[in-house]
């Protein structure tokens, strides 16, 4: 068994535009924005998903970041080699299918289209604001 003192807490973006994300979450997941704060001269946005945290904070003074390398179109990940982390993943619980064609209806993008994954349950790829890439994955 692994250490059970660890539990997750959050997800932490960078994000040119933190309102705008954070309202894309809301939008596209059904997210809540549980916080909108101010920490070390930038805001800071604090997105509940599930249980989960996002927390999306904008640019602080003299901060210059590097913009973000998203999963290509058609699973190229060859293109996306870089250290780091490459993407985070969510479990749905419903019908996968029919959320992604709500989410491709509002103009979400899927560099990876639904597709079976290893022990036949369905994934599929999102594009998120931020270059930050989403697999959603069918429970």
């Amino acid at each position: 068994m692994s250490n059970p003192a660890f539990r997750f807490d959050h997800v932490h973006i960078i994000s040119e535009d933190p309102r705008a994300s954070a309202d894309w979450y809301v939008r596209m997941f059904g997210a809540a924005i549980s916080a909108d704060t101010v920490a070390r001269g930038a805001p800071q946005i604090f997105v509940d998903l599930g249980g989960m945290t996002i927390l999306i904070r904008g640019r602080r003074p003299g901060e210059a970041p590097a913009a973000a390398r998203p999963i290509q179109p058609d699973g190229d990940f060859s293109s996306h080699n870089a250290w780091g982390t490459d993407h985070f993943g969510f479990m749905y619980d419903g019908d996968l299918t029919a959320f992604c064609d709500g989410l491709r209806a509002k103009g979400v993008t899927f560099p990876v289209e639904l597709k079976q994954g290893v022990g036949g349950s369905l994934l599929c790829y999102v594009a998120a604001p931020d270059g930050v890439s989403i697999e959603l994955m069918q429970s």
